[in-house]
């Protein structure tokens, strides 16, 4: 409940009422004394049966003021309360002003204030500077969506403490908001490692594990640093120059800290250029599907295409999606990014064969989606395209995240006739377990296992133990990375196994795709035989400057 000030005009009448009910004490507490005695000798006497009584206005008159002190005490007690609770009022409105509610941590606007103080001396030694620390906990957004609000909220109130009991006497810690904290501390500039000391102490603590419900949580941290001198000498500078820094130390690979350095801002400008254009880009169609082809490697018969996601950006020119997805996953866009060329892809493949299929990698982020399901299975209707034309290509190293979400996803997704992929297998930690626990129709193996194959024995015994497995299990396998004659002659050793990669040339856009297929009469009413359609390898192939990354970053 909000607490409103009073107005000046209601404070200056309790003042008036204040003096007037003192007046009328102080006149009732004379007069008691002033008739006292007059009334209660004359009382005393009537009792003890030796006089008359006292005169009746008299008595009357002391009864009146008698109830007039009581009356003032009462009054002066309940003034009293008033005066105490509005303490309590105007108390806690600054706390609230002043600091989180949650963690009781400075807010941003205290913050500022004590640094300023500051920085104008008070409290700094001479020769000191300041030193602003902002401090980032690292995907604490996906550990607060999979432990719930509350375990999220212990975190941060633990994550506070041990910020707090690190920091030296008269230095700031301050709360901005989710799970950003910010610090300002006194320290010799001739002595920057006192600072960076302090940071990786804070790193330390933080990555501590926190136990929650009887279960412990693991959290990192990202710390930025900024130093004032005389011509930075601002808080909000600092504290941008700080936020700047730590980004960077995000973008080095987090559970870091790092100073600020000039061209960090340039950076972190072409990056909310980066973020701006991706929503832009979104809104006005500018990515779009490249699709890879996919062939059976023992009949060289072209059996589909992978989707990949493309961006040319009318300011940024080709900005390669070992660039934009990340991103894109940061500011939480990918997903509608993705379903954005999922659903251009629907329709393209519609003209295709019906024996071509598509296959569509998913971010790790749209697993988390629990209406991911649903949002499919609508595009598939919208487009009119057979489900059972349709591969998911799921990343093996995000399992672990959330394993009853995909699993339930997979049931939903495999009811409906659409195909589900084990992407990059080799490469997370359970592999093995995986294949057992969840209902995939196909192992994709990692380019690195293929690319290896010439290069020594042990990576052909890696590759021919991960081939068994899938003839063993029952799973066709599909191997990426096919890029010179090599590795294609080795691979067809193993029989039914498809492939992809740049010796088939690179991914092509939607109309390039169109025009393949109408040379091999691969369309829609003018097919003539494509069961027995064979797609060579390119001549003049070659792999893709950016790798032709799928639609995640694995």
């Amino acid at each position: 409940m909000a607490h409103i000030a009073p107005k000046p005009e209601s404070r200056i009448g309790h003042a008036e009422r204040d003096i007037v009910t003192l007046g009328i004490a102080t006149a009732a507490i004379i007069l008691f004394v002033g008739t006292g005695s007059s009334v209660v000798a004359p009382v005393v006497r009537s009792l003890m049966g030796t006089g008359l009584g006292p005169d009746k206005m008299l008595l009357n008159a002391m009864l009146l003021n008698i109830a007039l002190i009581i009356f003032g005490w009462r009054r002066y007690k309940q003034l009293s309360h008033e005066v105490e609770e509005r303490k309590k009022a105007e108390a806690h409105a600054r706390t609230l002003a002043e600091t989180d509610p949650l963690t009781g941590c400075l807010n941003r606007r205290s913050l500022s204030a004590g640094a300023e103080a500051l920085l104008a001396g008070g409290g700094v030694l001479a020769g000191s500077s300041v030193v602003v620390m902002m401090i980032d906990l690292d995907n604490f957004k996906q550990v607060n969506d999979f432990n719930g609000h509350s375990v999220g909220d212990q975190i941060l109130i633990e994550s506070a403490r041990r910020i707090a009991a690190l920091l030296p006497a008269g230095a700031l810690v301050a709360r901005l908001g989710g799970d950003e904290f910010a610090c300002v501390v006194a320290c010799d500039p001739r002595r920057p490692e006192i600072a960076e000391n302090l940071a990786a102490g804070l790193i330390e603590v933080l990555s501590a594990p926190i136990l929650c419900n009887g279960a412990p949580v693991h959290v990192t941290a990202s710390v930025g640093l900024a130093r004032s001198s005389a011509d930075k000498s601002d808080p909000a500078e600092l504290l941008h120059m700080a936020d700047i820094a730590m980004y960077h130390a995000k973008k080095e690979g987090r559970n870091r800290s790092h100073w600020f350095e000039a061209p960090m801002e340039d950076e972190l400008r072409f990056r909310k250029e980066l973020e701006d254009g991706i929503r832009r880009g979104i809104a006005n169609k500018e990515f779009v599907p490249f699709y890879e082809q996919q062939i059976d490697l023992e009949t060289g018969r072209l059996t589909g295409f992978e989707m990949l996601a493309r961006w040319q950006s009318p300011t940024l020119g080709h900005v390669s999606p070992e660039v934009f997805i990340p991103v894109s996953e940061d500011i939480g866009a990918i997903g509608e990014l993705s379903e954005c060329v999922i659903r251009q892809a629907l329709e393209d493949a519609k003209a295709w064969d019906p024996s071509l299929t598509l296959a569509v990698n998913i971010s790790p982020m749209q697993l988390r989606d629990p209406w991911f399901a649903q949002k499919l299975l609508k595009m598939l209707v919208t487009a009119n395209f057979p489900p059972k034309r349709l591969e998911i290509e799921i990343t093996e190293s995000c399992l672990h995240e959330n394993i009853a979400m995909v699993r339930s996803l997979i049931a939903s997704l495999k009811n409906q006739g659409i195909r589900i992929s084990l992407d990059d297998f080799g490469t997370g930690y359970n592999s093995l377990a995986q294949l057992r626990n969840l209902p995939f129709d196909r192992i994709k193996i990692d380019r690195t296992f293929v690319t290896n194959l010439p290069k020594g024995e042990g990576n052909a015994a890696i590759f021919h133990a991960i081939a068994l497995l899938g003839k063993g299990l029952g799973l066709p396998i599909t191997v990426e990375g096919v890029e010179s004659p090599e590795v294609l002659e080795m691979l067809r050793q193993y029989g039914d196994i498809k492939g992809q990669g740049y010796l088939y040339g690179q991914p092509q856009s939607a109309e390039a795709t169109r025009e393949k297929l109408a040379g091999l009469d691969l369309l829609r009413g003018v097919q003539s035989e494509p069961a027995h359609v064979v797609a060579a390898p390119s001549e003049n192939a070659s792999i893709a400057p950016d790798g032709g990354l799928r639609l995640s970053t694995g």
